[in-house]
This record gives C-alpha cells, sequence and structure tokens, in this order.
C-alpha cells in the first residue's frame, strides 16, 4: 500500500474491453443500510454509470458491508475507473443518510486471457451470486433480494434466468463487434 492507498495497474487495464471484478466495502464494514430502497436507487445509478461508459454488469451482489461488481467494456472508449467513481459519488448521499459511507478505496481484480473464458467468466460471476450463501444469509443466491445484473437496453434479461449466460454472450458479442 502506498501513500495509504491501494496499488492500481496501468490507467490503459481499465479501458476498453476491460473485464474487472470490483469490490468495494463499507467504512469500517458497518451494516444496516442495504435495503429495498438503496438496492432501486444503486441499480439505477449503476444503470447511467454503464450507459455513460458502454460497459455491462454481468453480475453484482450487495452484501450487508461490501458490494461486488463483475464490469464489462462494451466500447473502446469505456474507462471501469469513470464508472465506478460515477457510481460511489451518487450512491454516497444515500449511505451517508444511513450513516456510513464507501470504504475510501474500492479493490478490483482485472481479469487476465484465461478467466476471460466463457467457464472461467462465469465461475467468478457464480462466486460473486454465491456471496450470500456463504455468509449464511440465505441456503440458494436466488434467494437473495441484493443481487442481479444490468445490460442497459435489455431490462427483459434476467440474471436468475436459466438461459442468462446465452442471453448475455448474444448481448456482449453483439455489443462488442457493433463497436468495431
Amino acid at each position: 500500500m502506498e501513500n495509504g492507498h491501494l496499488p492500481r495497474l496501468d490507467e490503459g487495464a481499465y479501458r476498453g474491453y476491460a473485464i474487472v471484478h470490483w469490490n468495494f466495502s463499507i467504512k469500517d464494514r458497518q451494516t444496516g443500510w442495504l435495503d429495498a430502497e438503496f438496492h432501486f436507487h444503486f441499480r439505477e445509478v449503476l444503470l447511467h454509470s454503464l450507459g455513460r461508459q458502454g460497459a455491462l454488469c454481468a453480475g453484482y451482489c450487495l452484501m450487508p458491508d461490501h458490494a461486488h461488481l463483475l464490469l464489462l467494456g462494451v466500447d473502446e472508449k469505456c474507462d471501469q475507473r469513470e464508472a465506478i467513481r460515477f457510481l460511489r459519488k451518487h450512491t454516497q448521499s444515500d449511505l451517508r443518510r444511513r450513516n456510513c459511507e464507501w470504504q475510501k478505496q474500492p479493490y478490483d481484480n482485472v481479469l487476465r486471457e484465461k478467466d476471460r473464458q466463457r467457464f472461467s467468466f462465469e465461475k467468478i460471476a457464480g462466486y460473486i451470486r454465491e456471496n450470500p450463501v456463504r455468509a449464511g444469509l440465505v441456503s440458494n443466491w436466488v434467494d437473495w433480494s441484493y443481487t442481479g445484473s444490468m445490460l442497459p437496453g435489455y431490462p427483459e434479461v434476467n440474471f436468475r434466468d436459466a438461459d442468462y449466460w446465452d442471453a448475455f454472450w448474444r448481448i456482449y458479442y453483439s455489443k462488442v463487434e457493433g463497436a468495431k
């Protein structure tokens, strides 16, 4: 840790067609902020953030003291660091009304080529969606209300549907090919 900041890759690692697993915590791992109202606001801001940057969220999970997001750039101009800054900035005021805030800096894992392959990628998304099961909050991840995906322009695609991954990959490849 340098100057109180987590080390970061070069800015280019977060741009264009990057795929990043983001994880950010609530300061001091405080709980009590997560409810349906916050989730609704989070989804609205996430939609705007993704739309502004040309990205998709293959899956996210809001936990009582942290959040996971799996983002994919679908435009060469995408800047995921900007997308995350926008999301955190525009959800911070809602958190402050609940007497908490995001931890200073999120953790990220930029996926390498081997982790970008369909099977490996879906395994990472599975890890994200299984968080509430591992934490003992639910016995089946589909019962956790605060998980989902966000594919701007495709409100009918649901993370809980059996054909989600087929739809997701079809959308992803059409967006990437359309952007080139």
